[in-house]
């Protein structure tokens, strides 16, 4: 949010914690919201509202993945990075309900425009994630055919 807010963006974020919400107030509206047992708090008109760039990082809820792209402007953008299969390995998360299966980001986002993906492993701290950017496509039009993919090496 700091970051966004910096660039001249008005920012909304989501998160649980308190701590969190103490933090972000300063750089734009916050809610502060269970969005796992609740119903989704950013809805209008019985739709959710819509964003021009929808951020997600180091969160994992399935259940969510719709919501997530119906909160995209048209040619709005999704960031998004959690941790994958893989992270059990080296640490916390480990149970498959917070990892992402190979692939799993890309078939999220098969009806948007993907403009980067990768998966595979970093150091600092050590974790295995995926992350895509990916661009909504206007209405009506039908997303541009995926470039090839080549996952990040593990070696």
């Amino acid at each position: 949010m700091a970051w966004f807010a910096t660039q001249g963006f008005e920012v909304t974020g989501i998160d649980r914690s308190a701590e969190a919400a103490q933090a972000a107030r300063a750089h734009g509206e916050f809610i502060q919201a269970n969005i796992e047992n609740a119903p989704w708090p950013l809805m209008q008109s019985g739709l959710p509202r819509q964003f021009d760039v929808v951020v997600v990082t180091n969160y994992l809820w399935r259940a969510l993945f719709p919501t997530i792209l119906q909160s995209l402007t048209p040619g709005g953008v999704l960031l998004y990075e959690t941790f994958a299969v893989g992270n059990e390995t080296v640490g916390k998360p480990s149970r498959p309900d917070f990892l992402l299966r190979p692939g799993e980001l890309l078939q999220l986002c098969q009806n948007l425009n993907v403009v980067a993906y990768e998966s595979g492993f970093l150091t600092a701290p050590e974790r295995f994630v995926q992350r895509i950017a990916a661009v909504a496509p206007a209405p009506g039009k039908v997303p541009e055919p995926a470039p090839a993919r080549h996952p990040l090496s593990l070696e």
